[in-house]
């Protein structure tokens, strides 16, 4: 059924048709500019009105009008580009009657050329003097009100192009998190890591615990999983002799949605060898504090309510020392599951049916009690050994050389002493198989490939992935995932 049109879309409509009968292009064509908003200000520098009279220096841009005033024979309008705004002056005069009706018949919103000399106002601001103004694009749909802009943060999430257009500090974010990134990489690239990239498409789930994407190749005729983590390939790399491997990408897990989950989002993982648990402190520790002071300048950074210092040591604690902080339960004292079980009761903490140990009800625990109160970044260490089947074991076995980096309850990143004895591998993933046969719909499948892969000799490494949707988050104050991913996925429009 076709849509109906609004008043304002049926007049803009028609003054499409009006520019193709005087035989212009309302959808234009190729413009050559030759400077931006930015780089005209930087061209006016100090000069004054009469300077820049003097100089008349020539300049040509382009972008969408933003701000109209039209003035009888003369009129203001504001341009926006990627870099922001600039002022033109335009007047019958200046450009002759037909260009100046052609300008008049233009709205808000669409796509023009300005050519001309730049020029100060009365009130000091620097303007294009317009000379020569070209139509490029006309503009079908009117932009949001001026002072409500995309209001329904819903709809802003839909249509990220009027956000972009609407809102400077959506698109602040749009333009820093590519420079994160790349920051991210010269910080890897600079200690002798070697960017890769592996297959999204996986024949065996592993690498981490979640729900996957299942999808179908109709050649093999067989299904495949989305990756839901890099590190297994990774770790092969290592087996290979790539000594120093990372790689920035996409993972799908097929779960909730809400301010830190998206079901599609990107990480880094970065793998070491002859590197341990503490290697991988350093290195996130390290990232984090430098990724700050190239961002923002500073090593004290709001987020939100809270004011973050990434400035002094990281704190480290363990995960049984913080549930016993907050609960009075130690779990080293725990010796069977059927303890954990009263103690879980006692807490109210449901227990699944597929849990095996203690250490799953530790981890409901810790997530219950703790995770909430972890506002300065914190190194929380010493995970189960039930949760972390690709992690080596810590001296008490019981647990794992692990950590997670917490700031302000949002996990950041995830690090291990790499799991290298194949023997070990085997069994751990032997009793994911049983967790899943229980329910667990999280847990890995057998990759026997990998377990070969180890039995060639992987050498000792450590590990560690980072999201870095939640660390844009960080360091740019952004409260939920959906500002820092131009195109979170989102629930029907209905």
């Amino acid at each position: 059924m076709p849509r109906e049109f609004s008043d304002q879309e049926l007049v803009r409509r028609a003054k499409a048709e009006e520019l193709s009968a005087q035989g212009i292009d309302p959808f234009g064509k190729k413009y050559e500019r030759t400077d931006t908003s930015l780089s005209i200000k930087e061209k006016a520098g100090e000069f004054t009105k009469e300077e820049l009279e003097e100089k008349a220096i020539k300049v040509k841009t382009a972008g969408r009008i933003m701000l109209m005033r039209i003035m009888g024979k003369a009129s203001f309008f504001t341009i926006q580009d990627q870099e922001g705004r600039i002022q033109a002056f335009i007047s019958k005069q200046g450009v002759g009657e037909e260009v100046y009706d052609l300008f008049k018949s233009a709205d808000i919103g669409d796509i023009v050329g300005v050519e001309g000399t730049i020029m100060r106002t009365k009130t000091g601001e620097v303007t294009v003097k317009v000379e020569v103004y070209t139509h490029i694009v006309k503009a079908l749909r009117p932009l949001p009100e001026k002072f409500h802009g995309l209001t329904d943060v819903e709809e802003r999430y839909r249509r990220r192009y009027v956000d972009l257009i609407m809102n400077e500090s959506s698109k602040h974010v749009a333009l820093t998190r590519p420079k994160i990134i790349r920051a991210i990489q010269k910080f890897l690239d600079d200690r002798g890591f070697v960017e890769v990239e592996t297959s999204m498409l996986n024949s065996v789930l592993g690498g981490a615990s979640a729900k996957p994407f299942i999808t179908h190749h109709n050649t093999l005729n067989r299904d495949f999983y989305l990756r839901i983590a890099t590190e297994l390939p990774l770790k092969r790399l290592l087996v290979g002799g790539i000594e120093k491997v990372y790689e920035i990408g996409r993972l799908f897990r097929n779960e909730g949605m809400s301010t830190r989950h998206n079901p599609e989002f990107t990480t880094v993982e970065a793998y070491q060898a002859y590197a341990d648990l503490d290697d991988m402190y350093e290195l996130c520790e390290s990232l984090v504090r430098e990724l700050a002071i190239k961002v923002t300048g500073d090593t004290k950074l709001p987020w939100g309510d809270e004011i973050i210092d990434v400035s002094a040591p990281f704190r480290k604690v363990s995960m049984v020392d913080l549930v016993k902080e907050e609960t009075g339960v130690d779990f080293r004292k725990i010796k069977t599951f059927e303890e954990a079980k009263a103690i879980a009761d006692k807490h109210e903490i449901h227990v699944e049916k597929h849990w095996t140990g203690s250490g799953h009800i530790l981890n409901a625990f810790f997530e219950e009690f703790c995770e909430a109160d972890l506002i300065q970044p914190t190194f929380v260490y010493g995970h189960p050994l039930e949760i972390s089947p690709l992690a080596k074991k810590a001296e008490d076995p019981r647990f794992t050389e692990r950590f997670e980096l917490f700031i302000k309850a949002n996990e950041l990143a995830n690090a291990f002493t790499e799991l290298n004895d194949p023997r070990d591998q085997y069994e751990r993933f032997k009793a994911q198989l049983k967790a899943r046969e229980l329910g667990d719909e999280e847990a890995s499948e057998m990759d026997e490939d990998f377990v070969e892969a180890l039995e060639y000799g992987m050498p000792p490494a450590g590990g560690i992935g980072i999201g870095i949707d939640r660390l844009v988050m960080f360091l740019l104050n952004q409260t939920s995932i959906r500002e820092v991913i131009l195109f979170p996925t989102m629930r029907d429009n209905k």
